[in-house]
């Protein structure tokens, strides 16, 4: 399973929109949705805090 399909369905499974998400992490809800779409990746400070975001 490739990281946009993870990010996708664990963001789901918390019931978090794309727009909550990115609120979050302080990004674009398109930010969000390029990551999910296998656009591009979140920096890493990002993946710091979607990992505590999504418990991963």
């Amino acid at each position: 399973m490739s990281f946009a399909e993870n990010l996708k369905q664990c963001r789901n499974e918390k019931h978090l929109t794309q727009e909550r998400l990115a609120e979050l992490l302080d990004v674009t809800r398109q930010a969000v949705s390029k990551w999910e779409q296998g656009v591009g990746y979140p920096e890493t400070d990002k993946l710091i805090i979607l990992a505590k975001v999504l418990n991963t």
